[in-house]
Order: C-alpha cells, then structure tokens, then sequence
C-alpha cells in the first residue's frame, strides 16, 4: 500500500494562537460595529437601517397601504441582511411596537403584541406594514446625496451606510443591545426636549451640560411611569453616559380602588398581577381583597387593586408593592454607541448632540451642494436649449441633412456635448412648443435659487440658521407632550412582615417527635389533640398569628418561624426538620410565642439558666442560632415566659423531687450563654444521669402549684410553696414521700380559669 505525503509548499501557516485571536477580534468588531451598536447618526443599528430602507424600497411609506410584513422581511434578507428571518422580523416588530418604542419607525396592522406580553406578536405571515410618519425624518434626504453608499452583501446592488436624519433619532428612541465586551442601553427622550437642546446648542455652542440638562430633564419611555431618580443623578449619569433611572407607576382612587394607570417601561401587567396575587396567596396581604385587569383599546393600562376597607392606608400599601413587585424599577443608562469616525465609545450627553450636529451639518451641506449641482446642470441645458429654439430652423436643418449633427452643432452654436445630447433628445413637438418666456422664466427662478444656495454654502451662519428652521419644522410635526413625569417621591418600603399578615390569637404545638401546627385561639388544649402513633404533646406556646415562633432544640440552639406559616391543626402538621437544620441527634424541646420584648426563662437540666428577650433568639438562620450553652450530656428544659421581673417566682424540681423556690430577680437577664445556678444537682449524680432538673416554672405569690408523680399528683397552696424557699444556688428540700419521682409540675397562674 502507498504512503501519501502531504505537501505543505505554497499553503499559508499561522500559529494557532495567532489565528484564533484574530478570528475572534474580526468576530468582536462585526458583532459591535454591524450589528449590537447604534450609530450616532441616525441612532439605527444596521439591520433596522435595513429594514426602514428596504421598505422605503418597496414603496411602503406612510401614505401607501399596509403589505404584508414577510414581504419587507424577503427583501431584507434576500438583498441586504443574510440571517435569521425570525431574528430580523423581531428587529421589525419592536419598530412597530408603541409601548417599546417612543416614536415607532413602522405603522403595523395586526398583532403586533401587547405591552403583557411583547413577544406575542403574531407570525409574519399575518400581520401587515408601512412606514410610520416619523420615517420621514430618517428617509426624506436619502436620494439628495447625503450619504455614502456601499455594496450589499453579494455586491449586486448598493445600500445607504447611513441615514440622513433630520433628528437626533440615537436620543429620542434610544437603543439596547449587547456586543461583544460592551453594551449599550441608551433610554429614549422627548422629541420637543431634545430639538430645544441642539437648537440651543446651535446658538450657543459653548452651552455646558448642565445648561443642556435644564432642558433634558431626564429620560422619557413611551409607557408613561413616573420617574423618581434625583435629578443630581440624572445629571451625573447625562456626564459620565453611565448610570440608572428608577421608573414608578402612576395610580389614581377611583370610588375606594387603587387603578394603576401607568407601568415602568417593559413591565408586563400581567406579571405585576402575579406578584401582587402570590403575595395575597402566602397571606402577606391581607389589607387586598381583590385585582382585575381591566385594561383595553382605550385603556392600554388599568389594574384594579381593591382594598379590603376604607382603613387601609393606600400610601403604604403601594409603597410596599412599589418595592416588592415591578410597578417599580430600575432600567440601567449606558450611553454607548458608535460615533461618526467608526469607533465605539461612551459619550455624554454634551458630545452626543455635538457629534449629531456635526453630522447633520455636514448632510445639509452635501444636501446643498447636490442641489447646486443639479441647478447648475439644468442652468447649462436651458441655456442650450434656448439657443436652439432661436435658432429652430437652422438646427432642424442641420439634424436632417448632415451625417453627424452632433458635431456640427456643437462646432456651430459652440454648444457643451450634454447640450447637444439634451437637444437631440427633445421631441420635435415640444421644440415647436417651446418659447422663450418660459424657458427664460426657468432660468431666472433657477438663477434666483443658485445665488441662495451659493450664500447658504458660503455662510456657516446661514447654514446654522437652516438647520434650526428645518429642526422646528420637524418638531411642530412630530413633536409631543412628555410622557414620564420627574417628581420626587419617598423611597419605597417593605412593611413589616407582622403588619402584613392577619392578626389572631392562635396556639403553635410542638409534639416529642418534633412535629409542629397552629390552631386557632387560645381556647383549645393541646394534650387533647390527636397525635401520630408514638408521638405525643411536648409543648405549646399561645400568641398573635404575625408573630414569631422561636423554637428550642437539646442542643440549645434556637429557631425562628412565622406562626403563619405554619400547618393549620386539622392536620396532625408537618416536621420541623424539613424547614430548618438542626444537628444530627438535636431534638426540639420546647417552643416561645410573643412580642419581640416578651421575657422568657431559659435552662438546662443541669439547673442553670438565665432570663432573655425573645428578639435575642430570633434568627434568619435555618440552621440555628446558639442561644443557651448545655453542659455535655444534658438536656434543655421547656422555656417559661416570664410575667413579671418584679412578682415572678422560679420554683424548679429535680428528678429525686428535691425542690427549690428563688426569687426571678436573683437570676440573670442575658441574650446567649449557660446562666447561672438556679438549684444544686450533685456534679456526679448529674454525669450519671442519676438526679437532674425535671421541671422549673415561674409563679407568684397566691398561686397554686400541682406536682405530677406517675399517676399521683399533688396541689400545694401558696404557703406551701412558700416553704420550699431558699437561696439560688441551694439544694433546696424535698418532696412529700411519695412524690419525689416527678414528671411535671403545673402552676395554676391568676390569670387562668
């Protein structure tokens, strides 16, 4: 078998690390120059240059009837743009769209999508164009020699490589897009706010920006929201062409209901209904009874958001769905684009309409140059012209009997050669119609016009006060009233989660094995509830349903949930492990409902402890916050709340029904620790599990205490618990024979039937 060998003479060898970075920077500048970035010209990107161009083409302008939109997007693609057609026609839509775009470049028929949802629009087959009026600006100059030309992408034909606009479309529509390295997002303006600004500018070309901001107020999206950005920021951003604008929507009272009438730009009201409607699902609304979305024709935005009473302060409540939903939002500011040396940069607002000027004089003056040479040339063949009509006979006698009249004529009357081609072109019956009035009558208008574009031309002065005129013609014809107000408001705010939620006495149960629910009201006894097989009642906690319900585990950690939230109690409820972390071998030991300020009395079996706040136990955390330190080995008793610091007793009761009676005060007050010791437990009955703390309560003076030993229990009146009094820290003395081996105890507090 023969081997082949590869000849590699006369093949081009680049390194790998060569080619691959020059492919990538030929891909970067395609991406940024011709197609992501607008030009500051005419503030198109080339594909919707190509698309207002192609239509201009196909006689589609505002005057003509609409034809279908996959025509105008064939032509696209076939003479101009070789890509995607869904690409293209998506380009074609938000040009047609009036909630994206502020002065829309195409007037749609059909669907063309809803401010809901934008990408709705129907398939191109469908729907049907032309060319809105404000096309005009960008199109009326086009065949007057203002712009280069350049082959399209087979070479077959020519394209504009930009458009003359007569505007400064780049501010007044604005334009996103992300390229390779960079992005722009430049917001769209009020078309009489920025022709004001260039004319200034034309006037007074050493006009400051922050002259200029005293016109442009600020941004102005066609969807109408307010915006709340300061105006120093506004200001900064128009300076460094970086920053944001925050857009708020508009509402108004109508008999009792809160009617949205305005969204910020690009917001969908069908995705802020869902927001509002998830929140009053997961009841962290309970002050809104009902929305609708009555939005039309006549209306394009109308949601309806009624309030549960005449009560509810409306103010807040639309500042916390200014800050929890999209009615408000932020929408970013880069002013980059390309400028008219080719080369992409950010720019401020200052440069913008500088660079714009320049651009529309330079296009008024090839404007002008193009029309003087038109004037000229038609000049020079109506002077030939009329030279042959004073000189009819001889001329016709000349063309009838000499083999080259051309030459002849030219030699005869020393006539130009387009003269002469002009002459020989005529029809004989519009020579014999022709007199010399009129073609002197031509002349004279053509004359007149000559001298005024010459003095136009030579008068930078002239030229300026031409470019003003032609600016306010176009801003009396298309200029409007703005859209998105500047004021001033509040910075949005979040309720507080408990104002938000329906408050009612409700009663969270924790069972041994962990499980939790809450019932409503405080009339219900949790030990009669039904419980899983194995699992009985462990703790129970009475309290508001906005509040929160801090768990303990064995390990001391605690944890935070709202009560709300929690399974109801037709139910057996659900884990507390599967919505928090405690630690392997944690098991949860008690739970606390109340006020952030609310007292409670931690403590270990170990017979330590201390008193805390509530907020002190609160944690976001899932897996726990180290709230009371507990000796190795011990377990944490059932937190107690606390009445009073003042009237409150701690009677606490060992396993071997030793019993000791303290004043609360003698214990500390802390937010995280072990405590201090509030009864003796022998250190080497403790480790051997032999004696610990089985119970600790608080009491007052006057009230009962029970003590449940097994099946027996004991009720001691006030001067018997008074005996078990002593010093913290003490052994305390025993029980009644009989019932020292306690379980529980159980103060029937003042307060209780």
């Amino acid at each position: 078998m023969e081997t082949l060998e590869l000849d590699y003479e006369g093949i081009e060898q680049l390194p790998l690390k060569t080619f691959t970075e020059k492919a990538y920077l030929d891909y970067s500048m395609y991406v940024i120059l011709d197609r992501a970035l607008p030009h500051i010209g005419d503030g198109l990107k080339p594909v919707q240059r190509r698309i207002v161009y192609a239509m201009s083409e196909l006689g589609l302008l505002a005057s003509s009837k609409h034809k279908k939109s996959a025509r105008t997007v064939g032509d696209v693609l076939g003479k101009f743009h070789p890509h995607g057609d869904s690409a293209c026609y998506e380009a074609m839509v938000h040009l047609a769209q009036s909630f994206t775009t502020r002065y829309p470049l195409i007037d749609g028929q059909g669907n063309w999508g809803s401010p809901d949802d934008p990408k709705s629009f129907a398939a191109m087959r469908y729907t049907e164009a032309r060319l809105a009026p404000y096309a005009e600006v960008l199109l009326a100059e086009l065949g007057q020699g203002t712009v280069d030309w350049t082959a399209n992408f087979d070479g077959t034909m020519d394209e504009p490589v930009l458009l003359p606009a007569r505007l400064p479309n780049v501010l007044l529509n604005g334009a996103a897009g992300i390229a390779v390295g960079m992005a722009t997002d430049i917001p769209p303006h009020n078309l009489r706010e920025v022709a004001a600004a260039a004319i200034l500018l034309l006037d007074k070309p050493k006009t400051t920006l922050d002259e200029l901001c005293e016109i442009i107020q600020g941004p102005d999206f066609p969807t109408g929201a307010e915006i709340i950005t300061p105006r120093a920021e506004l200001v900064e951003a128009y300076k460094s062409g970086n920053g944001s604008v925050r857009m708020r929507a508009c509402y108004e009272i109508e008999n009792g209901e809160i009617i949205v009438t305005a969204l910020p730009y690009q917001t969908s009201g069908g995705k802020v209904l869902e927001q509002i409607a998830a929140q009053m699902l997961a009841k962290k609304l309970p002050m809104v009874e009902d929305l609708r979305d009555e939005s039309d024709h006549e209306n394009p935005t109308r949601l309806v958001i009624v309030p549960r009473s005449n009560r509810v302060d409306v103010d807040a409540l639309m500042s916390h769905l200014f800050s929890s939903t999209s009615l408000e939002r932020t929408a970013r500011i880069n002013l980059n684009m390309i400028g008219l040396d080719g080369r992409p940069r950010t720019w401020n607002l200052l440069d913008i309409l500088k660079e714009w000027l320049e651009f529309r004089k330079v296009t008024v003056t090839r404007r002008l140059e193009y029309r003087l040479d038109k004037v000229n040339r038609r000049l020079h063949l109506l002077d030939g012209l009329l030279i042959a009509y004073l000189n009819l006979d001889e001329v016709i006698h000349i063309i009838r009997t000499e083999d080259q009249p051309k030459a002849v004529l030219i030699k005869r009357f020393s006539l130009s050669e387009d003269q002469v081609n002009y002459i020989l072109d005529t029809r004989l019956r519009q020579l014999a119609r022709l007199e010399e009035m009129k073609i002197k009558g031509e002349q004279k208008e053509l004359a007149v016009e000559r001298d005024a574009l010459k003095m136009t031309l030579g008068s930078s002065q002239r030229l300026k006060t031409l470019i003003k005129k032609e600016i306010l013609a176009d801003e009396e014809t298309f200029g409007d009233e703005r859209r998105s107000l500047l004021v001033e408001r509040a910075a949005a705010r979040v309720m507080d989660e408990s104002t938000l939620v329906p408050t009612e006495p409700v009663t969270v149960v924790l069972s041994s094995n962990g499980w939790v629910r809450v019932a409503k009201g405080h009339d219900i006894n949790p030990e009669d509830m039904s419980y899983k097989a194995g699992d009985g009642f462990l703790a129970a906690a009475r309290g508001r349903s906005n509040q929160m319900a801090v768990f303990i585990d064995s390990f001391g950690k605690t944890y935070a949930v709202t009560a709300h939230t929690l399974p109801g109690a037709r139910g057996q409820g659900e884990p507390l492990s599967g919505r928090l972390k405690p630690a392997n071998g944690a098991r949860f030991a008690g739970v606390m409902l109340g006020e952030p300020g609310d007292l409670y009395l931690l403590a270990s079996d170990a017979g330590y402890g201390f008193v805390t706040k509530l907020e002190d136990t609160i944690t976001r955390n899932k897996a726990g916050k180290s709230t009371l330190s507990v000796p190795k080995g011990c377990g944490v008793l059932p937190p107690v709340r606390v009445r009073s610091l003042k009237d409150d007793w701690i009677v606490a009761v060992t396993s071997e029904g030793y019993t000791l009676v303290i004043a609360l005060e003698e214990v500390p007050q802390m937010s995280r620790g072990k405590g201090n010791k509030i009864i003796n437990v022998p250190s080497a009955r403790l480790k051997t599990r032999e004696e610990y703390v089985v119970a600790i309560d608080c009491i007052q003076d006057g009230e009962k205490l029970t003590v449940y030993a097994g099946k027996k229990h004991k009720t001691m009146k006030a001067d018997e618990v008074d005996e078990f009094a002593g010093e913290r820290g003490r052994r305390g003395r025993k029980l009644p024979r009989g019932y020292q081996k306690v379980d529980r105890i159980e103060v029937l507090r003042k307060d209780e039937p």
